[in-house]
């Protein structure tokens, strides 16, 4: 039995979903095409569809991970959000994962309009951090594990290579260093809640889409490609965007475990960006060369998303508003 509790819907889709999972006679309308596959109703829905493979939800059964009416819904709704992320950010023959991952390289000098890292160091204010780390939790709390689904689909180097990151990332056998119980810690330093999935009803669609992402690529095996392309997007950005969040809570009096989650990133990440480069990705590709625009596609699909979710997120900041659908997290929340 688990603690997490179903989201409250967001439209017909999830409403339906949830109805099913509370009572499993119920039965799911048809997906309509012209369902956004961006938008709340569409994520929320794969959102839960997902947490049936990690921890599932209170008073859901466990066998509903493999119900087959729920496995084809999340088959159709999938379709549309992988459509979508192909039209979107299409990769033509001649792009290489050597290319994506040396524009990730590139680290800009001075602020970056479209960045929150840059914006969260330079004005971001506690306020701020309390959100970002609310919608990073649908994620961190769970840190690591939507990239181990891809382990037994990788060989020889490429295997050992990512095995090697990982162990560091679920605390190299010590349960207190777990990165996810980091994050937590970081949760508490700022005053959130760190129950496993508190925050989904806050997190807009935007948040959702690249938590979907991570489970998209990890539950198929014909996107192991773009899986380890998304883990080395994700390990080549982290240090310096760690150090700049890192810096931003050091400025706005953040206790010690919230900069130590972001200070373990700047070293740890720093090296693993070189094993994921030259282990990894390098290793997938020498034994199955013909990924090499599925490993592109993923570095491209997790940017696109990060951009969206970084324009919502500055969007709001800067007009004075929260990015969180429930307001700005409250006192009486603070603490609980």
């Amino acid at each position: 039995m688990t603690n997490v509790r179903l989201p409250e819907p967001r439209g017909p889709l999830s409403a339906a979903l949830t109805a099913v999972l509370r009572e499993p006679e119920s039965g799911l309308p048809p997906v309509p095409s012209e369902t956004d596959p961006y938008g709340d109703d569409l994520q929320l829905a794969l959102f839960i569809l997902y947490e049936l493979h990690y921890l599932g939800f209170d008073g859901v059964r466990d066998d509903s991970e493999w119900d087959p009416q729920l496995l084809a819904l999340r088959a159709k709704l999938e379709d549309l959000f992988l459509g979508a992320l192909r039209a979107d950010v299409p990769i033509d023959a001649s792009e290489t994962a050597t290319q994506a991952l040396d524009e990730l390289q590139l680290e800009p000098i001075g602020e970056v309009d479209g960045s929150l890292s840059h914006f969260l160091r330079d004005h971001g204010t506690l306020d701020h951090f309390r959100e970002y780390a609310a919608l990073r939790s649908l994620y961190h709390l769970k840190e690591a594990d939507p990239h181990a689904w891809v382990i037994p689909r990788l060989r020889g180097r490429a295997k050992a290579a990512m095995v090697a990151v990982e162990f560091d990332e679920f605390g190299a056998g010590r349960a207190d260093q777990i990165h996810a119980q980091l994050f937590a810690d970081l949760m508490a330093d700022l005053g959130l809640d760190t129950t496993y999935g508190h925050y989904v009803d806050a997190a807009p669609a935007e948040a959702l889409t690249t938590v979907n992402l991570m489970s998209l690529f990890g539950l198929h095996r014909a996107l192991r490609g773009a899986l380890v392309g998304h883990f080395a997007t994700v390990e080549i950005t982290s240090s310096p965007a760690s150090r700049r969040l890192s810096e931003a809570l050091r400025r706005t009096g953040a206790g010690p475990a919230a900069v130590r989650f972001y200070t373990e990133h700047v070293e740890a990440d720093a090296v693993h960006e070189q094993v994921v480069r030259h282990e990894v990705v390098a290793g997938l590709l020498a034994d199955e060369p013909q990924l090499d625009a599925d490993v592109a596609f993923g570095v491209r699909a997790t940017g696109h998303l990060e951009d969206r979710l970084a324009a919502r997120l500055l969007a709001a900041w800067r007009d004075g508003r929260s990015a969180l659908r429930t307001g700005r997290i409250t006192q009486a929340v603070l603490g609980t």
